[in-house]
């Protein structure tokens, strides 16, 4: 496995931000990557704090304290368990734009966060603050929901044939070197309502769906052959209707343990549908999703 450069986990001390953590280990070891445990401290409660019991209050560092020490046992479960030495970083402040400026100071290769925290991860990987880490972020980001007992065992990847689609697969045989790959592309007829509205007979709407099923499923080869997977490795899943509720059904479908979905482009349509298409999987879904984040060229 290649390394993922530097790997940033967060996390706010909650049972599935630890399976967040041990998931990050586990990647760290597998890959010979450096992994730096984030604990932030909202810095809003603290204000509040100084209001009601004046500032350089004996409780404000004993709180301060209390999440150090918190951290560096994390730190040290992990190196127990995983054979990993993170290193650990404690801030207070903003939540997002800590970690925003730690990811690009240490060059991330990925960030890893859990799927329901107690705390400020809630907000994070739930609501506008997710919406917002994904739209500013230049960081591949993986929502870990399960506990990390083994590697992944299948992932899905869903594709829609642009640029990013290629990056996809590459980051998932980062991550799932030994993980079979599920190539799923979701496709829907065109105004399939309107052209039954406007007369076209159903015998020619269901031509364009079987060759909109044959165009994906040659381009699911193409885009398998570009990315150098053997045949073996991988299967083609090609399957009518709205994107994110074909990914949440073939995920169970195909027993997948890692989703893999993709942002590119910086259009409002793309940035709407990557965030419903981000939310339904997460809400809906069981499996850890990696959102792959790709670059303009």
């Amino acid at each position: 496995m290649t390394s993922l450069k530097a790997i940033l986990a967060v996390t706010d001390f909650s049972a599935q931000a630890r399976h967040a953590a041990d998931r990050a280990a586990r990647l760290a070891h597998e890959t010979g990557s450096p992994l730096t445990l984030m604990h932030v401290v909202p810095g809003g409660p603290f204000a509040e704090l100084r209001e009601w019991l004046g500032p350089d209050h004996a409780m404000e560092q004993r709180l301060q304290d209390d999440a150090r020490q918190r951290l560096q046992q994390l730190a040290a479960d992990l190196q127990a368990s995983r054979h990993v030495a993170a290193h650990t970083l404690h801030t207070c402040g903003s939540v997002l734009d800590d970690i925003l400026v730690e990811a690009a100071s240490l060059d991330a290769g990925l960030l890893v966060v859990g799927a329901r925290g107690e705390g400020f991860l809630r907000r994070l990987v739930l609501g506008t603050t997710a919406e917002r880490l994904l739209r500013l972020t230049s960081v591949p980001v993986l929502v870990v929901r399960q506990l990390p007992h083994e590697r992944y065992r299948r992932v899905l990847v869903a594709v829609d044939f642009s640029p990013w689609s290629l990056q996809a697969v590459a980051l998932a045989r980062q991550l799932a070197p030994l993980a079979p790959l599920v190539l799923l592309h979701a496709f829907q007829v065109p105004f399939e309502e309107k052209l039954h509205f406007a007369g076209v007979d159903s015998a020619t709407i269901e031509q364009y769906r079987r060759q909109a099923r044959a165009q994906a499923t040659q381009r699911l080869h193409t885009l398998a052959q570009d990315a150098s997977l053997p045949p073996e490795s991988w299967t083609p899943c090609v399957v009518e209707g709205e994107a994110s509720q074909r990914i949440v059904e073939q995920e169970h479908e195909h027993d997948c343990d890692l989703v893999v979905l993709g942002k590119h482009g910086q259009s409002a349509a793309e940035q709407l549908l990557l965030g419903s298409v981000t939310k339904h999987v997460l809400a809906e879904g069981s499996a850890d999703v990696l959102v792959s984040v790709a670059r303009q060229a």
